[in-house]
C-alpha cells in the first residue's frame, strides 16, 4: 500500500499547498494521513478513515463514534510569529529554512478533531492560543497524558469536550503508539519528552534567548526525522 502511494516521509507538504496552509491544502499531506491512521485500535476495532468530504476533512464513522479529523503541525517553529521575531531573526536563513522543511514532513504532523463542539474552540484553535501552550507539540501532549490521568492541564476543559476521542486509544501509551509519537515520550510511557526544560506550565512556552531557541530547535529536528524513521518502516511493513 505504501509503495503505491509513493510515501516520502521528507515530503515538504509545502509544495503541493498551492501556496495556502498545507494543514488545509495538501492533497498528499491527507493522502499519507489517511495511510497511517486507518489501521485496528487498541481494542481492535478499525479505525477507517476515508476523504470523501472536502480537504482537509478525514471522516470515520462507526459503532465507536463520529469523527472528522483534520491536519496540525506537531512542530512549531514560530517562524512568522512576531512575538517571536527578536529571536528568530537571530538564527541564520539557511537554519530557519531547514526547521521549516523539515517541520512540514510527515513527522511534524498530527491530527484532531476539526468540529467545533457547542461552538468552543477545537483542540487545534486552543492549542495555538493558549498562552500555556503557544502550539508547542510537547506541551500538548503532556496534557493529553495528564488528560488520560484525570488531572487537570491549561488544555483540559477542551480535551474533555473530545473525550470521546482519546477513549478510543484507552490510555496514553495507546494513544502515542497509534500515531506513532513514541520518540516524544519515555519508553513505558509514563512521561513526555520535552522540547526544552519544563516547570508544569509555569514559564512561556517561548524560548527566550536565541541559544534556547537553538536548543528547541535541534530537539524538533531530532523528534520530526526519528519519527519520519519510524512511520517509514511502520508503511513498510504494511
Amino acid at each position: 500500500m505504501g509503495d503505491d502511494l509513493g510515501f516520502d516521509p521528507t515530503f515538504d507538504f509545502r509544495t503541493d499547498a498551492g501556496g495556502g496552509d498545507p494543514d488545509s491544502t495538501s492533497p498528499t499531506l491527507r493522502a499519507y494521513h489517511k495511510l497511517l491512521w486507518s489501521k485496528p485500535l487498541p481494542s481492535g476495532d478499525l479505525f477507517e478513515l476515508d476523504d470523501s468530504k472536502p480537504l482537509p476533512h478525514l471522516h470515520h464513522q462507526s459503532a465507536r463514534g463520529e469523527f472528522d479529523l483534520t491536519s496540525d503541525s506537531a512542530m512549531q517553529t514560530w517562524n512568522t510569529w512576531d512575538r517571536m521575531r527578536r529571536i528568530t531573526d537571530g538564527i541564520e536563513r539557511s537554519e530557519r529554512e531547514e526547521f521549516l522543511t523539515i517541520a512540514h514532513q510527515i513527522g511534524g504532523k498530527v491530527m484532531f478533531p476539526g468540529r467545533e463542539i457547542d461552538g468552543e474552540p477545537t483542540i487545534n484553535q486552543e492549542r495555538g492560543r493558549n498562552e500555556h501552550i503557544l502550539d508547542r507539540f510537547d506541551l500538548t501532549l503532556e496534557c493529553i497524558r495528564l488528560h488520560y490521568l484525570g488531572e487537570t492541564s491549561p488544555l483540559a476543559d477542551t480535551l474533555n469536550r473530545y473525550g470521546n476521542f482519546f477513549s478510543l486509544f484507552e490510555d496514553f501509551h495507546g494513544y502515542t503508539n497509534f500515531f506513532l509519537l513514541q520518540d516524544l515520550a519515555s519508553e513505558d510511557s509514563s512521561t513526555v519528552k520535552f522540547l526544552m526544560p519544563f516547570a508544569h506550565f509555569t514559564t512561556s512556552p517561548f524560548p527566550r534567548t536565541v541559544e534556547e531557541y537553538q536548543y528547541y530547535r535541534e530537539n524538533g529536528i531530532s523528534f520530526v526525522q526519528s519519527r519520519n524513521r519510524r512511520m517509514a518502516e511502520y508503511i513498510v511493513r504494511l
